[in-house]
């Protein structure tokens, strides 16, 4: 790792051991698909005394081939004679269950050109350390670093003096004994300089907490404070926070399901709690984001939703000058959708087990009671994500309403996001259980709906969507469901990645029941389904091509054959490769056409033309 002085131009090398497997200031595969979502592991101090870095050592870490039959990721030319061979990328990827990379945070010293670590008291072991987070504390020297265990489930806070090279844990939180659940990565801690004139006597931060079961704000002063001043609380949660801060009037701006779990507004709050306003107009439904000024006087306010989307910039209650500026009213896209049928959207909610899950009905533009609709679920369902939400969307669940004619049902069920965490957590350690539950208990509902034919309904996903469609087909084994698409599906999750998996599944050593209970295993049960598809790409990194695999192999020893695949050569999770997506998609609309058609109840038991003539 180097630093370059931009005064003189000078590049300095300030460690020394670097290599294939031990790296500096980087992140390995897995931290940066599931924590960091970049390519840095650097944060300089706000005086710049001081870098904070990572040291990644990913010696113990296997790998996993994934093979490019067409294309030369690397860039290199294969040796003469070897023009016919795959190359083979080798990934130091960690599955559920196997070595992690052992990950440390190091300081450098500009003054002293010095690297340090300092040791924490109670610290989690090498082995079973995930850094999450890294804040400086404002100019003061101090860094709060965020920390879990591998499983997700103990959260350590460290506060670290790098002047006095000390350290010490400022708040531990057992999430397992508290009600069962994860921590999911969060990287949204901001530090808060005392002012003792205007009314903070000591210096802070403001961090998202668990509060009765619901994910809130709260504000930690002084810094090594364990027990906080709580600013939001209730059956909602805070979703982006804080946003902004206008420190002159104590004011803290987020965004919030205050007023429903599928819209988003923005809010204030002071810092002693007082005062929580809503920024947004949140009589009207709206689904809001926002990028604010430096204080938070000026709010660029982008309104995504129910409404064709639109940006402008306003003041906020930290600006008393007026200001209403549009950038974008997106008049071409207004214009197109008035000439354009869009599906008819319905949203509720429906009540599964006892709880409340969200659901929205795509209709066709000409939607008749007296017909009878085929229906296609489509959902992902993974955890905490959410696919019912007050966006407006253009998709390809609009095209199967509006161009094919059939309607469109998205259940968010139990895993789901922003309804709480008794609705999240119960499915850690058996993931598809619950959530496969309840996508059958709505296509029940839809199934005695009179409009609905019952005998046509499908459902689909890709990636976690996938695996949930299989997972659903198999535990419902055809007596709801009659068709199912799986694009790029997990089947087993002691293939999928450890950070990710274990924060939700324990690791397979703790849990080894819940990992066959949630793998797809069941072939007889897939059996009974009219016919499924499934689709995948050969250089998945991400969900690797193992996963079908394997479930084929299950299928071809039971001799289960009431299914396609489709496999796409050298395209990886999002399937792109040499003209990939249009096919995939393509593929969708046209197989499950020919399923609502009933080309598939002809093929399972073929008759041959010999047959035919006697």
């Amino acid at each position: 790792m180097y630093i370059r002085n931009l005064s003189d131009k000078k590049v300095k090398s300030i460690t020394t051991d670097g290599g294939a497997q031990l790296f500096y200031g980087v992140p390995d595969w897995v931290y940066e698909e599931e924590v960091f979502a970049s390519n840095q592991a650097t944060w300089w101090s706000g005086d710049g005394k001081y870098l904070a870095f990572l040291r990644t050592d990913e010696a113990a870490v296997p790998e996993y081939p994934v093979q490019y039959f067409f294309s030369r990721p690397s860039g290199k030319q294969p040796k003469e004679g070897e023009e016919n061979y795959p190359e083979v990328r080798k990934i130091k990827y960690p599955k559920a269950g196997a070595p992690m990379s052992v990950v440390t945070l190091q300081l450098y010293d500009v003054a002293e050109g010095q690297v340090f670590t300092v040791p924490i008291q109670g610290d989690f072991k090498d082995k079973d350390r995930l850094i999450t987070e890294v804040t400086w504390a404002g100019r003061s020297g101090k860094v709060i670093i965020r920390e879990t265990n591998r499983e997700s489930d103990v959260l350590k806070v460290v506060l670290i003096d790098a002047e006095r090279r000390e350290g010490k844990t400022i708040r531990e939180v057992d999430v397992n004994a508290l009600d069962g659940g994860w921590f999911e990565v969060s990287q949204t801690t901001t530090y808060i300089p005392s002012d003792p004139a205007n009314g903070r006597e000591h210096e802070g931060y403001i961090d998202t907490v668990i509060h009765d079961g619901f994910d809130h704000l709260a504000y930690f002063t002084p810094l090594d404070n364990p027990e906080p001043i709580m600013l939001t609380k209730g059956k909602w949660e805070v979703v982006e926070a804080p946003s902004a801060l206008d420190l002159k009037n104590n004011l803290v701006y987020f965004v919030a399901t205050k007023k429903s779990s599928i819209e988003r507004h923005i809010y204030s709050v002071k810092l002693d709690a007082s005062d929580l306003k809503a920024v947004t107009d949140d009589s009207e439904v709206g689904y809001y984001s926002g990028s604010f000024s430096k204080g938070g006087g000026y709010l660029l306010l982008t309104n995504k939703g129910p409404g064709i989307p639109w940006q402008k910039v306003i003041n906020t209650p930290s600006n008393s000058d007026k200001l209403e500026m549009s950038i974008e009213d997106n008049k071409a896209l207004r214009e197109l959708v008035t000439k354009t049928e869009l599906p008819i959207e319905i949203y509720q909610t429906i009540n599964v087990d006892g709880f409340d899950l969200n659901l929205v009905e795509r209709r066709p533009p000409h939607f008749d009671e007296k017909t009878k609709y085929p229906v296609l679920f489509y959902l992902y369902n993974g955890p905490g994500s959410q696919q019912v939400d007050r966006t407006f969307q253009l998709n390809f669940q609009s095209y199967i309403a509006s161009s094919l004619g059939y309607i469109v049902v998205t259940l968010d069920g139990r895993g789901t996001g922003h309804l709480g965490r008794a609705a999240r957590c119960i499915v850690r350690g058996n993931l598809g259980h619950y959530e496969a539950h309840d996508q059958i208990a709505a296509a029940k509902m839809w199934a005695a709906k009179k409009y609905v034919d019952a005998e046509r309904i499908a459902i689909w996903g890709w990636s976690y969507g996938g695996f949930m469609t299989l997972k659903t087909l198999e535990q419902d084994a055809g007596q709801t469901f009659k068709y199912g698409m799986a694009v790029a599906p997990v089947t087993d999750w002691r293939y999928y990645d450890s950070i990710y998996t274990e924060r939700y599944m324990h690791t397979p050593q703790h849990n080894p029941t819940g990992y066959d209970n949630s793998t797809i295993s069941d072939v007889n049960a897939l059996s009974k389904n009219v016919r499924f598809l499934v689709m995948h790409g050969v250089a998945d990194d991400n969900v690797h091509f193992q996963n079908t695999l394997s479930l084929l192999d299950k299928l071809d020893l039971a001799n289960v054959q009431n299914y396609d695949v489709h496999f796409f050569p050298d395209s990886d999770h999002s399937i792109y490769f040499h003209n990939a997506n249009r096919v995939v998609y393509e593929k969708l609309s046209n197989w499950l056409i020919n399923a609502f058609n009933g080309e598939w109840l002809r093929t399972p038991n073929p008759t041959p033309l010999a047959q035919i003539e006697k």
